[in-house]
């Protein structure tokens, strides 16, 4: 029998798993990477543009991974940087029209896929993102500070 934690970390990680496989192979399609689906996502909540420091923030990822992945965005026409003068990662990053485009391929593909595998009720869908959102604000506090320790009394 899993343990609470074996049976929470596998459901994770594979949910995190599978959104990979479908973001590379629908991406393909487009003749993109995998990786750029988070990155237009995330431009595109932003249409008056991000920095990268922002977007490293907003996907969760290291300076190193964002600047290489939008270094090939840009070299493929799907984002642009404006403030060329400015330090790299203080200039505001933008979608273009192409970009734009495949975000909204992107957008539609993932509702496409939620709507899927999700036969949940709104007042069920509410309730499992408000217990998720619940337990990754919770699990990014016990990463910072670390699990409280045990008293070995």
């Amino acid at each position: 029998m899993l343990s609470r934690f074996e049976q929470f970390s596998f459901a994770i990680s594979g949910i995190s798993r599978y959104i990979q496989k479908i973001e590379r192979d629908e991406m393909v399609k487009y003749g993109y990477k995998g990786a750029f689906a988070q990155y237009l996502i995330a431009l595109n909540r932003f249409p008056e543009g991000i920095t990268m420091t922002e977007l490293c923030a907003c996907c969760d990822k290291d300076k190193a991974a964002v600047s290489r992945i939008i270094s090939e965005m840009v070299d493929k026409g799907l984002v642009l940087r404006q403030n060329e003068g400015v330090k790299v990662y203080n200039s505001r990053l933008l979608l273009t029209d192409e970009g734009k485009k495949a975000a909204d391929f992107v957008l539609e593909r993932g509702e496409s896929a939620v709507e899927l595998v999700s036969q949940l009720s709104e007042s069920e869908r509410k309730a499992l993102y408000s217990a998720l959102d619940s337990i990754l604000s919770k699990l990014e506090v016990l990463a910072e500070e670390g699990l409280p320790s045990r008293n070995s009394d």
